[in-house]
């Protein structure tokens, strides 16, 4: 007969595999992870409504009505999540995994998806200040990449490649600064308004590089018209970098989930007749 102690630690797991997320779903965890899904793009939904003034006030009661159910869903989520994170770090002791489950980036956005319902009633808020941090509400869609497979495969690909992308990205920042700095004094004299500082000229740099025309900031020069030229080759081969990149971590995680498949495949059959062997 089971002790007290099995029993509550068979009510966790239970409770910590409704939540998590593995290859091999149950039931119960497809119906609770749909049915987060289909909150947080209600939650977005009533959002993009609420800065609609005439909208507004129509659908004011079934906001607060959605926006209470959802945050006390969203927090029993979050409290079984820390509540069973030693079944997430095995090796830890359940108080320094606990700890160190908060302090998780996934735990953070679970976090202040919740924050802007409770703050009010701990700290007196402005009014102003209270929609400002409403806006933490929109955390929520970053919840959906633990519930999306394909969100999943985009994080661990940034995660893999993250040295690579900040290396690219160094560097078209510092073309940017250069540029910036070399058409100041080209243009500086020819238009004193437009070229007035270095910074000015940063953002004719932003343009020109990310090939986005955001117009009223270009050369007329001759000397400007030829860097305008060379930056604008410079750049489009340079914001190419990190899309090889992102591309190439995305077949490389591709390779390595088919061949966990075929893994799992080989695994049910005999190595020596080839027989499906039962699980």
């Amino acid at each position: 007969m089971p002790t007290n102690t099995e029993t509550y630690e068979k009510i966790r797991y239970v409770f910590y595999n409704m939540v998590r997320i593995d290859n091999h779903k149950s039931l119960g965890n497809t119906i609770f992870e749909g049915f987060i899904i289909f909150l947080i793009i209600v939650n977005v939904l009533l959002i993009i409504l609420d800065t609609f003034d005439n909208i507004a006030a129509e659908i004011q009661s079934i906001f607060i009505t959605v926006e209470v159910f959802s945050v006390v869903v969203f927090t029993i989520e979050y409290l079984i999540r820390l509540w069973t994170a030693d079944f997430i770090y095995p090796n830890l002791k359940p108080t320094r995994a606990r700890l160190k489950y908060i302090f998780s980036f996934l735990a953070i956005v679970d976090l202040f998806a919740i924050l802007p319902f409770y703050l009010p009633f701990i700290v007196s808020v402005d009014l102003i200040i209270l929609r400002v941090i409403r806006l933490l509400r929109l955390f929520e869609i970053f919840k959906a990449n633990r519930y999306v497979h394909a969100f999943s495969v985009v994080a661990r690909v940034i995660r893999g490649r993250a040295a690579q992308l900040i290396s690219s990205y160094f560097i078209i920042f510092v073309l940017m600064i250069i540029s910036s700095i070399l058409m100041f004094y080209c243009e500086h004299d020819a238009q004193p308004d437009v070229f007035s500082n270095a910074l000015s000229a940063l953002w004719w740099a932003i343009s020109t590089i990310t090939t986005a025309d955001f117009g009223g900031i270009y050369p007329i020069t001759l000397l400007g018209k030829i860097l305008n030229s060379i930056i604008s080759i410079l750049g489009i081969a340079l914001i190419a970098v990190p899309t090889g990149i992102i591309s190439a971590g995305f077949l490389d995680e591709l390779s390595k989930e088919n061949d966990l498949e075929k893994q799992k495949e080989e695994k049910h059959y005999c190595p020596h007749c080839g027989k499906y062997l039962k699980e």
